[in-house]
């Protein structure tokens, strides 16, 4: 058969079979520990608490986990967060080698990240894409974690696809259905790799059929895109406990900041989805101030560098005179190359900056010591001790079992 008769899936399921370098490997232990920091720190949260009243293992409870905080890594293209979604699923399935478990971890993100970005506006409009590609990225991952041949990662993908979506009506509501899409494909992920391992089949042409997904939620989607490089090496880190959408905002302030220019009415451009979901000039609740450019920047106009605490009750409440001075525009330099770039400008009368890219990508990436730090501040934030967190660090970095990690979520939740 041509390549050209084969269906998304297939050409996916075959360009997964290569080769993983250990310099990715390295590489997918920092998103790793990322995650980690991520899961202790939300350890404070209600969700936790819920999750911690339930019967399950310690992977499918950290799924509710990793993006609480809104620190959780993301890939700008395609629009989602693969950590919170592959992290679980390979701690939760599969045998005791971490190197193994990390290496379908670098599957799972490709996949989740390749299908995320064939998915075009209109998806993302309704649609939450880490929920869409979620379940696809976790089927990934665990039908490498189970040994699963081609044709049975073929089914998974089509199985796990089949029930795939998520709607982003949570974000107008104080629920926790965000932390559900991200437990919802991990375990749908997992169940479909089981069964289509077990010898259950799943449509090869879930994407593009004609009552596929494409027929079903995309006007234009893109066309598949398989690059040699592994796409872990595309993933941003994220420094603040905002959503990434803000993220430029927030960076270009603090240059302002550092400059003293930082004064006075303040007019954040930036592009057209980062208003969509971030412009909120009254925050009722932490997950609204973490959707909100006027709250992020009002943090950094009056305290500096973000903090956690700077997005809870009390600062809400403390802020709202500043985020009164904060206007939003939307500005099409940036829109027109988002999202391969999320970009944003923050000015006043005494001065200008303006950023094609926020720090954590890769035109601006954090070092492994960023990265480590950050785990640090967030196992701190939940309150891990201080030898109890060099262990995770540890453990997550040199490491060779997958027991030893699951034993910290177990000590944790």
């Amino acid at each position: 058969m041509s390549a050209v008769n084969h269906s998304v899936t297939e050409r996916l399921a075959q360009h997964l079979q290569r080769p993983i370098e250990n310099i990715v490997r390295t590489r997918s232990r920092l998103h790793l520990l990322d995650w980690l920091g991520c899961v202790a720190g939300a350890r404070r949260s209600e969700i936790a608490r819920i999750q911690g009243r339930l019967s399950g293992d310690a992977a499918g409870k950290a799924a509710w986990l990793g993006n609480v905080l809104e620190m959780d890594d993301v890939h700008r293209a395609a629009i989602l967060h693969p950590g919170p979604v592959i992290w679980p699923t390979v701690l939760g399935v599969g045998t005791d080698s971490l190197d193994e478990a990390l290496d379908a971890g670098v599957r799972g993100y490709d996949a989740m990240i390749a299908i995320g970005s064939m998915l075009d506006g209109r998806h993302y409009a309704y649609w939450h894409n880490t929920a869409t590609a979620g379940g696809f990225g976790a089927a990934t991952a665990a039908a490498f974690r189970l040994g699963a041949s081609e044709t049975q990662l073929v089914s998974a993908l089509g199985l796990a696809g089949s029930v795939t979506g998520g709607f982003w009506q949570m974000r107008h509501e104080p629920v926790m259905a965000k932390q559900w899409h991200l437990a919802h494909a991990m375990t749908t992920g997992s169940a479909a790799a089981r069964q289509a391992v077990a010898g259950v089949t799943g449509p090869r042409l879930i994407f593009e059929g004609p009552q596929g997904l494409f027929a079903a939620t995309c006007d234009a989607p893109k066309p598949l895109d398989l690059p040699e490089e592994w796409r872990i090496g595309e993933v941003s880190f994220k420094p603040w406990g905002a959503c990434r959408h803000a993220h430029p905002a927030i960076d270009a302030a603090l240059e302002l900041k550092a400059k003293g220019a930082l004064e006075g009415p303040v007019t954040v451009s930036t592009y057209r989805d980062a208003l969509v979901f971030c412009d909120r000039a009254d925050p009722a609740n932490v997950i609204e101030a973490k959707f909100s450019l006027q709250h992020a920047i009002a943090i950094v106009m009056e305290r500096g560098v973000p903090q956690l605490a700077d997005f809870e009750p009390e600062a809400i409440a403390a802020l709202a005179e500043t985020r009164a001075l904060v206007s939003v525009i939307e500005d099409e330099q940036f829109t027109n190359v988002y999202p391969v770039h999320f970009g944003a400008g923050v000015s006043t009368d005494l001065g200008a900056v303006v950023l094609a890219d926020a720090l954590g990508d890769p035109e601006r990436p954090l070092s492994e010591q960023g990265v480590i730090e950050k785990a640090r501040a967030l196992m701190a934030w939940g309150g891990v001790d201080a030898a109890a967190m060099e262990d995770a660090i540890r453990i997550t970095l040199e490491g060779d079992r997958v027991s030893d990690i699951t034993a910290l979520l177990e000590d944790w939740l």
